[in-house]
């Protein structure tokens, strides 16, 4: 036993040394290092059955205690990868049968004893029993309870019952008044009804097939869509499912997404004075699907029958205008605004596909008959004028688009956009000075005309994918005793801004901070870059902040931190390699952030995973595959560009990510003040490994929370299958309720009959892995 025992120590410091050696050369902690040279030893003690090979390794496991202690504090997370193979080896030198084989330093003290590596043991375990009771990550702190105002601005007039638009109103707040369900009897919600679309993920999808729609309701029934652009209406009550439709839009294995986010609804009754004949009998009040083809479809609200007085015979070609049209590269994931009578469209176009790429623009067509009203194209900002299309005019080519949500403030007459970046999103050389003034901004425009009123850019010359991702939010706020009109924009570098929406002036303070410089020779880095007083973005990786599940790992992920470019958040683009942390994935994504309007305060789940990006000259780049599908991690090709790019997050040997967990929380803050009042670690690890462990690290989500009138934040979206209620004050949590798949979207809350239902759509997402499915699930209390 002996024997097995020393010849494992000696594997293990060999490849600690190996590593650690590395890790020196690279300027990295010469601590593991150090260990190796203390296990080798004390190896070799143990060939030559030297009894003070127990008292060496004693002290190296105290001392290596306390140096990881230095390193991560009382965070068992971080000690356990660090610690777990050294008081393994220091248990394995407890062992009688090892013991035995040893040789005192004194014949007169007998047999070798086990206690100086069996202290160190405990000791290394009480820390550790110790460090598991601790949350060194947790915030604690409660947000004000009491109304900053008693009549709060919520958008467009609906029903308090219902929800009428993507964020319940066209202020995107994700706020329903509604009380019945309060943090007092949430506990007690159940399922009430379950219903499957039939829509499942295919084996020819792209990887990123998600389930991504928020459901709406008017009246007494729900309208969502599928995946696969199928759009259904469903019994509010019952979940019974009263029609659908199925937009046959076919499959492309060149398209980057296949969801749908939502559909659109309007009532011709709110028309304006109609410029064009009155509303159809068939189509008094209509649904419009976005497809993943390139279409706009409107369908009778009551039927599910096509509206073929819009555009022509019902179906709106988007593509039309597009200076180039490859296949896939060009659709709606979101569902437009509606508003004055005409309906507001953006699209997404393919990242990092080609130069040669549709165009970014948002049209208003009327929302009865489908004619272009006007168009805003961000490469070409100040003409708003109808293009001709049957005169062979076009829109600027590959100029930023807008894939989210829009909002709308209907009285002030401006539609908000969030704008992503131009293609390639990591390679800046060549942009026009319209296209550097837009990318990655919020621009309001006018309704009316599409004239732009102002614009408000969150990154600048954005070099890594950060696009304006979640649907701005609106809410009138009381500062300093004057009620302004505010607009909230999160963004996936984890800043919030709290923007005048009248004038697009800060409301809280926003400095220009100084960014990394170091872009490749063609290239160049903006010198200084926003920074808001409220946010989410987490302080720098450090080399310590590296992870794993077992010291080996962990130490890998410690080499690739010094191996990659990193000097914070916007580092640049490299050959080399570079750390891009906040990740394109997002602090906050498409599932924004939930505000209570009579509050004035947030609910939100910022997200912490680090991505890494590689630049790959175009001479080395392999031709495209046979079947190769669409996706945003991996090669990203830029057919065009002088490079491509790899991209993906930044994983260790064994899969996970090389960063310390937590990956995801749930947070609350002030909207008048910046003030983060609380944040806790969200969600656990049981989906993400082969064991279903409930161990609550806090992990990585993408989806929107939405808040209720009775105190109570709901939100699914992270990668383990749960729907959780939240205590919106402090951010405890409440109830949790097991979801068949993946919970990516956001939910909704409606009354029916008297009785308040929550539901969520759990049908998984691609990119993140979690479990596909079709479910619409509710939840209610007993009656």
């Amino acid at each position: 036993m002996l024997a097995i025992i020393t010849a494992i120590f000696a594997l293990i410091g060999i490849a600690l040394a190996a590593l650690g050696g590395w890790l020196v050369m690279l300027g990295g902690s010469p601590a593991y290092l150090v260990l190796a040279v203390a296990v080798l030893v004390v190896a070799f003690l143990l060939a030559r059955r030297n009894g003070a090979a127990i008292w060496l390794f004693a002290v190296t496991v105290i001392l290596w205690l306390i140096w990881a202690v230095w390193e991560v504090g009382f965070d068992w997370w971080q000690l356990a990868p660090r610690g777990g193979l050294v008081v393994l080896m220091a248990m394995w030198l407890c062992l009688p049968v090892v013991r035995a084989g040893l040789i005192p330093a004194s014949p007169a003290t007998g047999r070798v004893s086990g206690w100086p590596v069996g202290i160190a043991s405990v000791i290394s375990v009480a820390v550790a029993g110790y460090a598991m009771m601790q949350d060194p990550t947790a915030l604690d702190g409660a947000l004000n309870t009491e109304p900053r105002t008693e009549a709060p601005a919520l958008g467009n007039e609906i029903p308090p019952e219902e929800w009428h638009q993507y964020g319940r109103t066209n202020f995107g707040q994700r706020y329903s008044p509604l009380d019945q369900i309060t943090t007092e009897n949430v506990g007690s919600l159940k399922e009430v009804w379950r219903y499957q679309t039939g829509d499942v993920k295919r084996p020819d999808d792209v990887n990123e097939t998600t389930y991504q729609v928020t459901p709406l309701k008017i009246g007494g029934k729900l309208y969502l869509c599928t995946p696969h652009n199928i759009a259904i209406a469903l019994d509010a009550a019952t979940g019974k499912e009263i029609w659908r439709y199925d937009a046959n839009s076919g499959m492309s294995p060149d398209r980057q997404h296949q969801t749908c986010r939502g559909v659109t609804y309007w009532d011709m009754a709110d028309m304006p004075a109609p410029p064009t004949p009155a509303a159809p009998e068939d189509c008094p009040t209509r649904v419009y699907l976005p497809t993943a083809d390139a279409r706009l479809i409107a369908l009778n609200a009551e039927t599910g029958e096509v509206c073929t007085s819009f555009a022509d015979q019902g179906t709106l070609r988007l593509e039309a205008g597009m200076p180039f049209n490859p296949e896939g590269y060009y659709y709606s994931t979101s569902p437009p605004v509606a508003v004055a009578g005409k309906i507001i469209i953006g699209g997404a176009v393919n990242d990092n596909f080609s130069i040669q790429s549709p165009s970014g623009v948002i049209r208003a067509f009327d929302i009865r008959s489908g004619a272009l009203l006007w168009n805003w194209d961000s490469g070409n900002p100040d003409d708003t004028t109808p293009i001709d299309i049957a005169g062979g005019e076009t829109y600027t080519a590959n100029s930023p688009n807008s894939w989210s949500v829009f909002s709308v403030d209907a009285d002030r007459g401006l539609v908000y956009i969030p704008l992503g970046n131009q293609v390639p999103d990591q390679l800046g050389m060549g942009r026009s000075p319209a296209v550097e003034a837009h990318s990655s901004s919020v621009v309001a425009l006018r309704v009316d005309s599409g004239q732009q009123a102002w614009v408000f850019q969150t990154v600048h010359h954005d070099l890594w994918d950060m696009d304006v991702p979640a649907q701005p939010v609106l809410v009138d706020l009381t500062v300093n005793g004057e009620v302004l009109p505010a607009l909230v924009a999160p963004t996936k570098q984890g800043d919030i801004y709290v923007l005048n929406r009248e004038t697009g002036e800060p409301i809280l303070p926003v400095s220009e901070q100084p960014a990394p410089s170091g872009a490749i020779a063609e290239d160049f880095t903006a010198e200084t870059q926003p920074s808001s007083a409220l946010s989410f973005a987490p302080p720098p990786l450090r080399e310590r902040d590296m992870w794993g599940i077992t010291i080996f790992d962990q130490l890998m992920c410690r080499i690739d931190f010094n191996r990659l470019n990193y000097e914070g958040r916007y580092t640049p683009p490299s050959l080399n390699g570079t750390i891009v942390y906040p990740g394109n994935f997002g602090t906050f994504n498409w599932g924004s952030i939930a505000v209570d309007p009579q509050r004035q305060v947030m609910f939100g789940m910022p997200t912490y995973l680090a991505f890494t990006s590689r630049l790959v000259p175009r001479a080395d780049i392999a031709p495209k595959g046979q079947g190769e599908k669409a996706s945003e991690q991996g090669l990203n090709r830029n057919e065009g560009a002088p490079y491509g790019v790899v991209m993906g997050p930044f994983l260790g040997k064994l899969n996970v990510p090389c960063q310390a967990p937590p990956w995801g929380y749930v947070a609350g803050a002030d909207l008048t003040t910046g003030q983060i009042a609380w944040k806790h670690r969200n969600g656990t690890v049981r989906d993400m490994t082969k064991l279903p462990l409930p161990f609550k690290l806090g992990v990585p989500g993408i989806g929107g929370p939405i808040i209720t009138g009775g105190g109570v934040a709901f939100l699914a979206a992270a990668v383990d299958n749960f729907i959780r209620g939240y205590d919106l004050t402090t951010g405890e949590q409440l109830w949790q309720a097991r979801l068949p798949a993946g919970g990516q979207s956001t939910p909704m809350t409606f009354e029916q009959d008297g009785r308040q239902f929550v539901v969520i759509v759990a049908g998984g997402h691609g990119s993140i892995g979690t479990k596909p499915g079709d479910y619409v699930i509710a939840y209610a209390l007993d009656q």
